[in-house]
């Protein structure tokens, strides 16, 4: 789940300054589960912008999928046209999606925070940092580069106390020794004995040309 916020109202307000006409796009998926971009919010937005002409709305399923965008979008080609500006209530993948097919100025009214796991609604933990180089299987599902503070791929480090890390005055738990006490209770603590090279952060560019690569072939 990608876990986004709303930006301040100023800070909207600011960037759609130089607009009158607005038309405004939320999210079906991530952002209507976190309460940043759903039907609800889209409307508010709406009711908010009060100095702006709202030409229309809609909720798009997955803002972030040129297919679904498409097909959502399709049937407010007119009110769309007649906007100066469209106001994004998407992540920063959506937002970059609707640029690509939608030839208007793109306003992003969130902030994209983590990749995370929804404990519930309202309460989101920072799981993933898309880092293009997953070590899940070596460290029993516990990823170290998102829970320790440090990302360190070989731990416990010295800070560490009590099994509580040293960042934030010892009140969180230390990645490694959760990755530890995972380790042991499969068995597989071989795993944790091995030593773990540094990351080669190429890789994440890497996948990202790939990615590019497979699109334009497939186009």
């Amino acid at each position: 789940m990608i876990i986004t916020e709303q930006k301040p109202l100023e800070e909207i307000q600011r960037m759609l300054k130089p607009f009158e006409k607005i038309f405004i796009i939320g999210c079906g998926t991530c952002g209507t589960v976190c309460q940043t971009a759903g039907e609800d919010q889209v409307k508010e937005m709406a009711e908010k912008l009060k100095d702006k002409v709202i030409t229309g709305t809609v909720v798009v399923e997955s803002p972030c999928d040129a297919r679904l965008l498409r097909r959502d979008t399709r049937k407010f080609k007119k009110e769309i046209e007649g906007a100066d500006a469209l106001l994004c209530l998407a992540c920063g993948a959506g937002v970059q999606d609707i640029v690509d097919h939608i030839d208007k100025v793109a306003v992003p009214g969130l902030d994209t925070k983590f990749l995370g796991k929804i404990e519930r609604i309202g309460m989101f933990y920072e799981r993933c940092r898309a880092c293009g180089e997953c070590v899940l299987f070596d460290t029993g599902g516990i990823c170290p580069i998102v829970r320790c503070p440090k990302g360190m791929l070989n731990g416990p480090c010295g800070g560490m106390y009590d099994g509580k890390c040293e960042v934030g005055h010892y009140e969180r738990d230390c990645a490694w020794v959760l990755i530890y006490d995972r380790l042991k209770h499969l068995g597989m603590m071989d795993l944790f004995k091995e030593y773990k090279a540094p990351r080669d952060n190429s890789k994440l560019q890497a996948q990202l040309r790939e990615i590019v690569w497979v699109k334009e072939v497939k186009a």
